[in-house]
């Protein structure tokens, strides 16, 4: 995720969290510290490449530039449908965010996201992963549970202003869960 990517993934996040959606300057913060020799965040999108008028069916995946929804100028056009962040600190990392447009829920992009930030875990040398799940998001918890995390408590009234409690979910060895996944490319 690069700075111009921050817009289209605001939309994104407002459609998906409405009542607990990020700000531009969380964003902001959290890509400050992800580049460079000292960085301990690694933020990613994904990007749906279509043909102007192409369906469902049409050409998908990424050539290394981010879009914005409006296209190349070459009958392209680019939509973040998705995007992922994940914090490392010593031998732990924490998984920020992760969301999937709602027309590409079920494509497996959810997993290929979270498969590409347990590698940044592996890559920033974590032992553990933790994250923080929507109590009430049992497809996130189920994708989680698929790659290994384990439920190991609650925090309370965690996602505001809607007091909703969070799951904690923690892996013990991320690179027991990082298997090679195909399809949709993702972009750092």
């Amino acid at each position: 995720m690069r700075w111009w990517d921050i817009e289209p993934v605001l939309e994104l996040e407002k459609d998906l969290f409405p009542e607990d959606a990020w700000s531009r300057g969380m964003f902001w913060s959290d890509l400050a510290h992800a580049r460079g020799p000292e960085a301990t965040r690694r933020y990613l999108v994904a990007v749906d490449r279509r043909r102007a008028g192409a369906g469902a069916d049409g050409d998908s995946g990424h050539d290394g530039a981010t879009g914005n929804g409006t296209g190349d100028g070459e009958g392209v056009v680019e939509r973040i449908v998705g995007y992922a962040g994940l914090a490392a600190a010593g031998d732990l990392a924490d998984v920020q965010t992760i969301a999937v447009a709602r027309d590409h829920w079920g494509t497996g992009l959810g997993g290929r996201l979270l498969t590409e930030l347990l590698r940044a875990a592996t890559a920033f040398e974590c032992a553990e992963v933790m994250l923080e799940c929507r109590i009430d998001n049992v497809r996130a918890q189920k994708l989680y549970e698929r790659f290994g995390f384990e439920a190991i408590g609650f925090r309370r009234g965690y996602y505001q202003p809607g007091n909703v409690d969070a799951l904690v979910m923690r892996l013990t060895d991320p690179t027991t869960s990082v298997a090679g996944t195909q399809g949709t490319e993702t972009h750092g």
